[in-house]
């Protein structure tokens, strides 16, 4: 019964996270400013699918800027002086459904400016001319902001922190995949390696899939379980690939490109570190109130025996599903 309990629990607990079984689905709003002349600005922005059509977003621009053309997401705007300094507002007719923004604007001389506007931000005071402290805060948040909402990376940290038990072990497992992950992500955003985006997202649903099937079998004398930094090393190049997705929708300044791409990537690290610290923290915790009684081990993330099989099966069942989803996509 105990096994049937903590099925329940956890079927409940995804339950209570909307959105989590799409993984990527939810998409913020995308702003695309580019100076096409002098103090001439094109602007065009897509609005998520999940926004209704009565609450479409309407944008404000200065009271300087002068409208020449204009569609539904559309248009194209004279601006004396330029957008420096100036704000662009975003309004809701209804209410904003929690929708994060990301604002790109590109200049005349190639330099591309880049913001990540949280729900509850709804106006953007345009930069000046770039600066490599600017864009090294915009791209380390971008990366924690990415990491602890790609739940299909955040579970596939999980099986491995688990898998490799101990705190040398997960230093090292972890340590291996943020070390694959990092080459490929630098390959892919700098155009040297290019792999198409759905398969890539399918294979990595795909490894969260092959690692529930390892803590199901529980088989302690396989590779996995005796090498986790290989299988972590091993499938965090294809993770890379999926990092690398993300940061291409964002784009990269053209003037600050490597510290763009550095500082995105420690924001990705700082994230995940939270994140395996926050799952040893829960399970320390649920050991001294006696919810896990395990038996004396050295392992720091030992479930009770109980518990194994059923959450695996959960995370697996969760990331068949995604894998599924994403190769139907091949063809939509």
């Amino acid at each position: 019964m105990t096994a049937l309990r903590f099925s329940i629990f956890a079927f409940a607990f995804l339950l209570l996270l909307p959105g989590i079984a799409s993984a990527h689905e939810s998409r913020p709003l995308h702003i695309q400013i580019s100076e096409r002349a002098s103090d001439i600005f094109a602007v065009n922005w897509r609005v998520p699918a999940s926004v209704e059509a009565q609450n479409i977003p309407q944008l404000t621009f200065p009271s300087s800027c002068e409208t020449k053309s204009s569609g539904p997401q559309a248009r194209l705007l004279s601006c004396p002086g330029g957008l420096s300094g100036k704000m662009i507002k975003i309004s809701y007719p209804k209410f904003n459904p929690s929708i994060s923004t990301i604002i790109r604007l590109t200049r005349l001389s190639g330099e591309v400016r880049m913001a990540a506007l949280g729900p509850d931000k709804l106006a953007w005071e345009v930069p000046d001319k770039e600066t490599a402290l600017g864009v090294a805060k915009s791209y380390l948040v971008l990366g924690v902001e990415h990491i602890l909402g790609g739940y299909d990376h955040l579970l596939f940290i999980a099986c491995l922190a688990f898998i490799a038990g101990t705190w040398r072990r997960i230093l090292i497992t972890v340590t291996g995949f943020t070390l694959a992950h990092s080459i490929t992500l630098a390959l892919a955003a700098l155009g040297v390696v290019r792999l198409p985006v759905p398969p890539v997202e399918a294979v990595i649903a795909l490894s969260i899939v092959f690692l529930a099937t390892e803590i199901a079998r529980g088989r302690r004398d396989s590779l996995t379980w005796r090498y986790p930094v290989t299988v972590a090393a091993s499938f965090g190049l294809l993770h890379g690939f999926g990092f690398a997705s993300a940061l291409s929708e964002i784009g990269l300044p053209q003037t600050e490109l490597l510290t763009a791409l550095f500082f995105f990537n420690v924001g990705v690290e700082l994230g995940q570190v939270a994140f395996v610290v926050l799952i040893l923290a829960l399970v320390w915790g649920f050991r001294k109130s006696g919810i896990f009684k395990t038996e004396a081990s050295d392992s720091m993330l030992g479930l009770p025996a109980w518990a194994e099989k059923p959450a695996a099966y959960v995370i697996g069942s969760l990331a068949a599903m995604w894998m599924f989803e994403r190769i139907a996509g091949f063809w939509a």
